[in-house]
């Protein structure tokens, strides 16, 4: 399917592996100029070659700031003064048990995880509403329904993005922009494979049969019974953020193995 993304400038967050590198491939592949991010330039410049090996083709470019504070957003802006796709991908977690987190962390959270994309979406949204298209997506997750009880700091800032993508729809109304979140499941991302390897060498047990327990006993809900890939996510991102994508607006887009049960 042609997702009429050609020509489209696509700025996706925290886009240096994982979920946000498998995003800005997908994009590429759907001929947008992709923006890669991330707060390093080693970083970025290792991304931005993984897309052009993939996508022989692909526009691709990439700018380094630290997003999780308002001086790297302005500093992004300058160099990114507009976009047609604005993917918030860019999030930071962690398994704290209620009592110890601390305030510093609840801000930190709240920076990183939320103001990011309401910065950036302050930013280019008026443009998008003039020229009447453009998309915007908030990377939530099941825990915005779920909250687990091993880092609620984490799901309050999924809470909050489902909320102000929902917010920001109803300021689109008649226009040809659109506002959503997509809720993740639990993905094989970098920092989740590096966390669960480390995990099953402590337990002298295999990744595979660690994530068995956890699907058995942490997401028992879960319709998949595995990790989701970054691959199997960037495709549903991409479908919202292409032109087709039309009457999805103001939604909670599940993308989340079924973990969810809710049907609402």
């Amino acid at each position: 399917m042609d997702l009429g993304l050609r020509g489209k400038t696509a700025v996706v967050t925290g886009s240096t592996a994982g979920i946000g590198l498998a995003i800005a491939t997908a994009l590429a592949e759907e001929g947008a100029a992709v923006v890669v991010n991330g707060r390093t330039d080693a970083r970025v410049s290792s991304a931005v070659d993984r897309i052009r090996r993939r996508v022989g083709s692909a526009d691709a470019r990439g700018v380094a700031a630290d997003l999780g504070t308002a001086s790297g957003v302005e500093a992004f802006v300058r160099q990114v003064p507009e976009a047609d796709v604005l993917v918030n991908n860019l999030g930071i977690f962690e398994a704290k048990p209620f009592a110890e987190i601390s305030d510093a962390d609840w801000r930190r959270f709240f920076e990183v995880n939320v103001l990011s994309g309401v910065r950036l979406t302050r930013q280019y949204l008026p443009a998008m509403l003039r020229k009447n298209w453009g998309r915007v997506i908030f990377i939530s997750s099941e825990s915005a329904q779920q909250i687990p009880a091993e880092m609620i700091h984490y799901g309050m800032t999924k809470t909050a993005q489902v909320a102000i993508a929902r917010g920001l729809a109803e300021t689109t109304t008649g226009t040809g922009v659109t506002v959503n979140s997509v809720l993740v499941g639990p993905t094989a991302s970098e920092g989740v494979a590096q966390f669960f390897d480390g995990l099953a060498k402590q337990q002298g047990v295999s990744p595979a049969e660690l994530e068995r327990q956890f699907f058995a006993a942490v997401r028992p809900t879960s319709l998949l019974k595995r990790f989701e890939t970054p691959e199997e996510v960037a495709a549903v991102v991409a479908f919202v953020a292409g032109t087709t994508a039309t009457t999805i607006n103001g939604a909670a887009v599940r993308a989340d193995g079924g973990v969810v049960r809710s049907i609402l």
